[in-house]
């Protein structure tokens, strides 16, 4: 006899990102572009600190919401950095991961029949979360808009449904960052309507050119936004799964509720990990970012070379070429790329509808595996 299950978990799907990257057990020679993980190692004074954890014992629970010394060094990196402070006693909590931190973030502040506006294209790990609330995405087009939202669009999107929207810049999948004066705009138009404000600025580290900007650093936003990070990107730790959320102190008091029932706590070897990479090693995605840079440059100029239409990112490790003047729906380029190139990308379509046209490439890969990858891709264009 069959029992059934949660409609809404059945109806997930595996993301494309990981659909396409799980191929390449079938093409053990192809160049693999696809996964957004930074390839240098862990900061050896970050891995010393949890080495030392473990052999102090530190191995128990801490408080749900984090260690108070690891809250404390947050507070401190975005007092130090961005000119804006939270309370690392209320209004911080450590989780297993950004990704964990959005998934409470969202738990606590969504009901079924809610509306979430995203702009896309952007990652689609986002949706599922919303979707499992029983709330609706909202999809904001930004693909004629340069990847970055229109403050008109905006406007036209909230209805008297609209809970929430999602902010990712730097951005995954397009490398797009915005600038203070667009940033201007779109808060306007958040300043008229009463909806909550997810930002989620993992990549904020891996800004290459300017200044980052935060969405928190809005004061007229504060007592409804909610600011996503961790440490995955800056420093290399996407395994040690710590990231954060940051936001008022009346809602973060549910938010913490919700978290420890997911987790009851971040891992705690990694949260000390965490306190040496905050408090010592700020200077690590400065030193990462000279290389990425080379490495965008480099692919930038090599797709711009073979034809192919790509906006320069300015930030995260990925570059978003459009592929449509080929014919071919991104699935299909993707996977006719990956068969007969040998270069695994992640299709357009895997981050939204508005994704299509485009493939993914992330260049979070050491050089001689980005030439490669550019020579093979450019020999199977050549035979489209």
């Amino acid at each position: 006899m069959k029992i059934p299950i949660n409609e809404r978990a059945k109806a997930l799907q595996v993301p494309g990102i990981r659909a396409f990257s799980n191929q390449l057990v079938d093409y053990p020679d192809a160049v693999n572009l696809t996964i957004g993980q930074p390839d240098f190692p862990t900061p050896e004074a970050v891995k010393q600190a949890g080495i030392d954890a473990i052999n102090n014992d530190q191995t128990g629970y801490s408080h749900n919401a984090g260690l108070l010394e690891l809250r404390q060094a947050v507070s401190s990196f975005f007092s130090d950095k961005y000119g804006f402070t939270y309370n690392p006693v209320n209004e911080i909590v450590i989780t297993a991961g950004a990704s964990e931190a959005i998934d409470s973030t969202f738990r606590t502040i969504l009901s079924p029949g809610d509306e979430v506006i995203l702009p896309t294209p952007l990652y689609l790990g986002y949706e599922p979360i919303i979707e499992l609330c029983g709330a609706k995405v909202v999809y904001m087009d930004t693909s004629d808009t340069g990847f970055r939202p229109s403050p008109e669009r905006l406007k036209s999107l909230i209805t008297s449904k609209t809970k929430a929207i999602l902010f990712n810049f730097p951005s995954n999948p397009t490398g797009v960052t915005l600038e203070k004066e667009h940033m201007d705009e779109i808060v306007k138009v958040l300043e008229e309507h009463p909806i909550y404000v997810l930002t989620d600025e993992i990549y904020s580290e891996n800004t290459f050119s300017g200044e980052h900007v935060s969405f928190a650093q809005y004061e007229s936003l504060r007592d409804r936004l909610f600011l996503i990070h961790g440490l995955s990107k800056s420093h290399s730790m996407t395994g040690w799964r710590i990231g954060y959320v940051l936001g008022p102190e009346e809602i973060m008091n549910h938010i913490v509720k919700v978290h420890l029932y997911n987790s009851v706590c971040a891992s705690v070897p990694s949260q000390y990990a965490g306190i040496e990479a905050l408090n010592n090693c700020r200077h690590i995605p400065d030193e990462m970012n000279k290389e990425y840079i080379k490495r965008r440059d480099f692919v930038y100029e090599r797709l711009v070379g073979m034809g192919l239409d790509t906006i320069k990112p300015n930030g995260a490790f990925y570059i978003f070429p459009s592929i449509e003047k080929y014919g071919l729906d991104s699935f299909s380029f993707a996977t006719k790329l990956l068969k007969e190139g040998g270069v695994a990308a992640v299709p357009g379509s895997a981050f939204s509808v508005y994704g299509e046209g485009y493939i993914r490439l992330s260049y979070a890969y050491a050089m001689p595996v980005l030439v490669e990858g550019m020579d093979r891709l450019e020999k199977f264009i050549q035979q489209l």
